[in-house]
């Protein structure tokens, strides 16, 4: 048995938002213990003076877009994938993620090496391959593409699959749930980081969508859809998603429908600001840019109006490749719209049920995963700070001092 003793700092329960003061925590073989016996302890940590959280948890990532040179990205091999995955990887564990939900792309590679040890990174929770429409957000692949013989016929990538029709629709959820996926991603609305559907634009059917949600209840799992329109997104609610990605372009009216059928909300608002900030010179194309300052205008606006509805809020980034070292500043982002005790519900309460595992994350308590961010950052006083890049003194997984 390996036991990880923390000492002195102060711990943050994020379902009571009180801080317990000068507390000591002890982990062992991983999970939080309800002894308070710190002897004979494996490892030592000194926290006087600190805050203790429950590792961070965020609910929309993506590995695969590992840069946001597209063109790039195009002409990788899979080592060059594997290669940038596992460098991104390390570097979201270091910043105090200890859990994640990949939003699609194929990760199947990187969490075995996660769990056999030859990559450092967070536990993964994924959709795998996302699925789309011809023309969707999910198709990347670019240049004249020969028109299909019937609608049967499905193209896809280490991104996405391209499905139209609830029959290739159903067949693409079952190939992506029978590949290990933990809950289907669809897209209903365009997008910034493809070139080809407007961002007003609608897409999928009602049978379409019927169709994916249909086979995810049958898995006992679920759908989240990106979306940013409230066209977009009401399609998608009333016909069975639970999940909308993003919203950026939410109204009062779509977001009480979401209130009324129970469908969760994940904001991604600095990975429109990342894209602004850093897109042109990383090789980011320029009519992505033109897009993104659409959504940017009106991601603190639709957070202010699902907030004040009343809305279930995750916590989430989207972050793309290189720019994924922002990702701590969503905290300091989502501030501008939301008190610090809304936006730690939302990585610590919300995100645990969004990721299907409100039994093993999100709080220090025993029998909870001994994931561990030490900061010296009072979350409940500054929780813009935990933006700061020295925020965070020490990250532990399971028990593992990492950072």
């Amino acid at each position: 048995m390996t036991k990880t003793v923390i000492r002195g700092g102060s711990i943050l329960d994020p379902h009571s938002m009180d801080i317990a003061a000068n507390e000591v925590l002890v982990i062992e073989d991983g999970i939080v213990s309800g002894s308070s016996d710190a002897s004979a302890a494996d490892v030592e940590l000194d926290a006087d003076g600190q805050f203790l959280m429950p590792g961070f948890i965020d609910a929309h990532v993506h590995f695969r877009l590992a840069t946001l040179n597209f063109a790039q990205l195009s002409q990788w091999s899979e080592v060059q994938f594997g290669i940038a995955m596992a460098k991104l990887s390390q570097e979201t564990l270091a910043r105090g993620f200890t859990t994640v939900r990949d939003l699609g792309g194929d990760v199947v590679g990187l969490k075995r090496a996660i769990r056999t040890g030859m990559a450092a990174g967070p536990e993964i929770v994924q959709a795998n391959l996302m699925i789309t429409q011809t023309g969707g957000h999910g198709d990347v692949e670019s240049g004249v593409l020969p028109v299909p013989d019937c609608a049967c016929q499905m193209r896809h990538s280490a991104f996405g699959i391209v499905a139209d029709g609830p029959d290739a629709v159903r067949k693409a959820a079952r190939h992506v749930l029978r590949a290990g996926a933990d809950f289907l991603k669809i897209h209903v609305s365009g997008g910034v980081a493809t070139p080809m559907d407007p961002l007003d634009c609608t897409q999928y059917t009602a049978g379409e969508i019927q169709a994916a949600v249909a086979e995810a209840r049958n898995r006992k799992t679920y759908v989240a859809a990106h979306a940013y329109t409230p066209e977009a997104i009401q399609l998608a609610v009333r016909n069975g998603v639970k999940c909308i990605e993003h919203g950026n372009l939410l109204d009062k009216e779509t977001a009480e429908l979401m209130l009324e059928h129970d469908v969760w909300l994940v904001p991604t608002l600095v990975t429109y600001m990342g894209m602004a900030s850093e897109g042109r010179k990383l090789g980011f194309p320029e009519r992505n840019l033109v897009k993104n300052e659409a959504v940017l205008a009106s991601g603190i606006e639709s957070l202010a109006i699902a907030d004040d509805v009343g809305v279930k809020m995750g916590w989430g980034t989207d972050l793309i490749g290189e720019i994924q070292s922002m990702q701590r500043q969503e905290f300091a982002v989502r501030s501008k719209a939301q008190s610090a005790q809304s936006i730690l519900h939302a990585m610590y309460v919300m995100n645990p049920i969004i990721l299907r595992k409100a039994d093993s994350i999100g709080r220090l308590a025993p029998g909870m995963a001994g994931d561990v961010v030490i900061t010296t950052v009072n979350p409940l006083e500054d929780i813009a700070g935990l933006a700061r890049d020295d925020a965070v003194t020490q990250v532990v997984k399971r028990g593992v001092p990492i950072h």
